[in-house]
């Protein structure tokens, strides 16, 4: 799919072409976005990153989300990288026949040529967590091929004793000593057109988002942010876009078991005053 086609679904206007530079601009309205954490073929829920449980076929739930009026849907192969193969694209393929709304798929993602299997099987983004740490590069390589706005930066964060959010690596196994907010940055720099954080400590739990850390990401840096991590009430959307000023909220849990419906979830954010699209 060509980037300006890329542009109209997401509304966002075509950037300047050429090497990091091209942002997407961020948004006023924001997004409500459902995840579908994929495991064996299977959407799966854990919390803290561990304790898997089955949540229901992920083809039927993606073409839920899109009919209930989710902004966009992120798929995740949260086992690629460990098992140390590619992201299921045949799967990919079906979920997308199935939704009219932005796609994004992750897991397994380590060059040019995964990224072209998985756009031609209907992903219009592309997120890289592992690889595009363990090997910088890799985000200029995307961003130089498919613009910015196709690269989303994921990065899974930990909030340590001393106070400070670190990133790990392979879905959480692997601790790196390297500050969140400093890889996010250095990311965005070489053309990350957009972060996914999701905060490790706060995943699966619904008792809120990890404001401090969203926000802090959210000031500093000319990208949007989607906050995963920790959603459980329709309140703590309004908190992580007011005081953790994301830009999107991204949540699994509580819409794959119907704890919380995407159009009530937006009609309250609109009561609340937050821009959303009914």
């Amino acid at each position: 799919m060509m980037n300006e086609e890329l542009y109209k679904l997401t509304q966002l206007p075509v950037p300047p072409s050429g090497g990091g530079g091209g942002f997407r601009q961020r948004g006023l309205t924001k997004r409500i976005i459902p995840c579908l954490d994929i495991k064996d073929g299977r959407t799966v829920k854990g919390t803290n990153f561990v304790d898997l449980r089955d949540a229901g076929d992920p083809v039927e739930l993606g073409a839920f989300y899109a009919q209930q009026g989710a902004d966009e849907l992120v798929f995740l192969d949260i086992t690629a990288t460990v098992e140390k193969r590619k992201t299921l694209s045949e799967l990919v393929n079906r979920i997308a026949h199935h939704i009219n709304i932005p796609f994004t798929v992750g897991g397994g993602i380590s060059s040019v040529e995964d990224v072209s299997v998985l756009l031609q099987n209907g992903a219009d983004k592309i997120s890289v967590n592992s690889s595009a740490f363990k090997r910088p590069e890799l985000v200029c390589e995307l961003e130089k091929e498919f613009g910015s706005q196709c690269v989303v930066l994921a990065i899974d964060t930990k909030k340590e004793e001393d106070g400070e959010w670190y990133v790990y690596l392979n879905g959480g196994r692997l601790k790196t000593g390297v500050k969140c907010f400093d890889w996010a940055k250095q990311a965005v720099e070489l053309g990350a057109g957009e972060i996914l954080l999701t905060s490790m400590n706060h995943d699966g739990t619904k008792q809120g988002f990890a404001l401090d850390i969203t926000s802090k990401l959210a000031d500093a840096l000319p990208v949007p942010v989607i906050a995963s991590g920790g959603g459980g009430t329709m309140q703590h959307f309004v908190d992580v876009f007011e005081a953790g000023r994301a830009d999107a909220g991204l949540a699994a849990s509580i819409f794959h078991f119907k704890e919380v419906g995407i159009p009530e979830l937006k009609r309250y954010l609109r009561e609340k005053g937050i821009n959303v699209r009914i």
